[in-house]
Formats: C-alpha cells, structure tokens, sequence
C-alpha cells in the first residue's frame, strides 16, 4: 500500500488517563494499551485499561495490545477492555482471525510481526488478507521469555520497506523509534502509520518535551 500522507503517530504503552490526554493534545492518532505481557514495558491492569479506553474520543483509536493466542481468551479480553483495535503481538492461526471477524464485528485487527529476517516477508504476506493493518516491530517470539515489543530496537527497515510494498494493507513501523531517527524511518520506510513506547519516555513516563519532539520531526519530513 502506498503512502498518501504524513505517517499517523500512535503512542504506545499509555499508563494513564494523563499520558492519554497528553498523547491525544499533540497529535496521536491511536493509544497503545498494553495488557499482561511475558516481558517488556508498559503492561497495565485491565481495569486501567478500562477507564483509559472509556476516556479516549471519538476519532482517535484505543489499541489493546494482547499476546493471548486463543479466539476465545481474546474475545474475551476485547469484551471486557472494549477498544477499538486489537493489537495481536503473537501469531495466531488462520481460524483465530476468522473467529474474531465473527465475534467481533467492527474491531479492528492488527497483527504485529517482528522483523527477525528474510521470513518476516512471507509472515507477513500471508496474514495480509486477514487483517486491517499490520505492524513491524522488533521483539522476538523465539526467546524462552518471549520478547513481544518494547525493546527499544530497530530492525532492518529495508526488509519493512519491502513488506509496505507488498502488502495491500495499512503497515506502521514500530521498534527503536525516537526523535532522532524518525525522519529517517518516514523517509526510508514511508509507513502508514508509526508506534512509539520507549523514545517519548524518560525513566517510564512520557516525557513531554520528547515526545513534543517526536511530533516536530514528523511534521518537518519530506512525505
């Protein structure tokens, strides 16, 4: 899918109803909701989740960020939080995604796929077709504690940018993003949308001269 805009920004791993509003005065397009989580940054309890997500206007979407594998498990979850988008930081099968279409009419899909190699080409084509949007990050699922997201770390953007150009589907780029480096992400990637945690924070808040910052370079690139 090609770029037709400036990126849309979504800030990440939001703890509060203050770093929502916060979040929402300088632009962001979506908030990240971050539940329990084998590792990483950011996991709030569901009821937090809750009262943010009630709390977030119309206009700019509430992630749930989830790393529940069963159809099931995550209908329930998105009942109970009630966001507008799940966020999917696992893989999960074909029949998951076809259960949620079902159960969940009018939630939005993403599915995150963490950019290890050449394979995230092929895990990303194939789950094209199933979903709203896809997301590159840089954990890795592999690890005996599995990492999901929230590194801090960049990946290949080259391989990212081949899979923007496959796919005929919303891509945002995620992992090691700052300040410093996000025009030169926009400009190499040219990615639907952008997910930043870690680079608008300062010992786990957000921070909001970075994060005022952030904002400012997306507005100077090129795109």
């Amino acid at each position: 899918m090609q770029p037709t805009q400036k990126p849309r920004i979504k800030i990440c791993c939001i703890g509060s109803i203050e770093e929502a509003n916060m979040a929402i005065r300088y632009g962001a397009s979506a908030l990240g909701l971050v539940s329990a989580m084998p590792s990483g940054p950011g996991p709030i309890p569901e009821e937090r989740i809750v009262e943010i997500a009630e709390k977030i206007p119309p206009g700019v979407a509430s992630f749930l960020l989830t790393c529940k594998q069963e159809a099931e498990s995550i209908i329930n979850q998105q009942r109970s939080c009630r966001t507008s988008t799940l966020q999917l930081v696992d893989a999960v099968s074909i029949d998951t995604y076809k259960r949620l279409r079902d159960a969940l009419p009018g939630i939005s899909i993403v599915q995150v796929i963490h950019v290890l190699g050449e394979e995230a080409m092929d895990e990303a084509t194939s789950v094209a077709s199933y979903v709203n949007a896809i997301l590159l990050d840089s954990g890795n699922p592999r690890m005996a504690v599995k990492e999901l997201g929230g590194t801090g770390r960049k990946h290949d953007w080259s391989i990212s940018r081949r899979i923007r150009e496959a796919v005929n589907v919303p891509i945002f780029l995620a992992g090691g993003l700052k300040p410093e480096n996000v025009r030169e992400a926009i400009e190499r990637v040219s990615p639907f949308g952008l997910d930043v945690c870690s680079g608008v924070r300062t010992d786990g808040k957000l921070d909001e001269t970075k994060l005022a910052e952030f904002f400012r370079q997306v507005e100077m690139s090129g795109l």
